[in-house]
């Protein structure tokens, strides 16, 4: 019988690609989430019955042991980037990443995975990034030899980054972003779930690795080269810091005083904390080259979804091609 891999939040942004590339290598895949009705759409990634999604609840002990019993393979990809009811920072990415490590221990499981994130740090003033390194510090406690993935942020065709700020640019001249010149290199979701594949299947030795693309530029630029690939002009305003800690905090407290029924997507005083530092991988890290997986640019990619909001959509092309054409005598 094939191998047997566990993806916790196995249907998300991530989740998804890895499960996608593990049914490809043979592998059985048990897509672990809250709502498996909701995630029915991985069972064409593999053979009938090769990819199945499972109820799980990561607060729960009893929930994660049953959704990895028999796993040659654990992949925890579960993680959020705002705090809604009992789903907090700590709850899920400390707790839930300790949870998962210390039940994959007890279940003799061989390849352990924690999805990080780069800015992970005990000491930092965001509780997001505290929370992540809580959750890598549990994970090494109980499963010495886990291999720590840490993305840098992630695009591709169902990110929530340029997808998120593409999708503003078309309703005014104005861009706006918080901390324009903190430095990001972005990495393309293929290649985070392709080191995770690697790491699931023991091609990767225990250990930290910092994933990252090959180019960096400051958020400013990134929003330039995005509006580039559109083909929009837009001023890209930087919001000053204080100003932003002011919004997060109002929207923040709607969220609170609605009891969860709006829920902040659009930026939260944490956020506005994360996004004071560098988001780059370390020197002297393990990167992407050292699980022998080479960095795609994100020029190769962005076009490829990012098409939808230009002026014209797939008309784009066809229309700057037409204003070229010459008429004939």
């Amino acid at each position: 019988m094939s191998k047997l891999v566990t993806i916790y939040g196995g249907s998300g942004f991530v989740g998804r690609q890895i499960a996608r590339k593990m049914a490809k290598l043979g592998w059985r895949v048990r897509v672990a989430v809250r709502r498996p009705n909701e995630a029915i759409f991985v069972r064409p990634y593999g053979a009938v019955g090769q990819v199945e999604p499972v109820l799980c609840n990561i607060r729960d002990d009893a929930s994660v042991r049953a959704a990895m019993q028999g796993a040659d393979a654990v992949v925890n990809c579960v993680g959020i980037l705002n705090r809604s009811g009992k789903n907090t920072f700590d709850a899920v990415q400390a707790e839930g990443a300790a949870r998962v490590a210390r039940l994959a221990a007890e279940a003799g499981v061989t390849n352990l995975v924690q999805i990080s994130a780069i800015g992970a740090d005990a000491k930092s003033p965001s509780a997001y990034q505290r929370s992540k390194a809580a959750g890598e510090d549990a994970v090494r406690a109980a499963f010495p030899d886990a291999v720590i993935l840490r993305p840098s942020v992630i695009f591709g065709a169902d990110d929530t980054f340029f997808n998120r700020f593409a999708s503003m640019s078309r309703f005014g001249p104005v861009l706006p972003v918080v901390g324009a010149g903190t430095m990001f290199q972005p990495v393309h979701v293929e290649d985070v779930a392709e080191a995770a594949a690697r790491a699931a299947t023991g091609q990767a030795s225990a250990g930290v690795y910092e994933l990252g693309g090959p180019d960096v530029q400051s958020f400013r630029d990134w929003m330039h080269t995005m509006l580039r690939v559109i083909g929009r002009r837009r001023l890209v305003l930087n919001l000053p810091f204080w100003i932003a800690r002011i919004l997060g905090g109002v929207l923040d407290f709607v969220q609170v005083a609605t009891g969860g029924l709006f829920e902040n997507r659009m930026l939260t005083r944490d956020q506005v904390r994360s996004l004071g530092k560098d988001n780059v991988v370390s020197k002297g890290a393990r990167t992407l080259a050292d699980l022998g997986i080479e960095p795609t640019p994100a020029a190769a990619v962005l076009p490829d979804y990012l098409w939808r909001f230009r002026p014209s959509g797939q008309y784009d092309a066809i229309k700057a091609s037409a204003k070229n054409l010459r008429k004939h005598p």
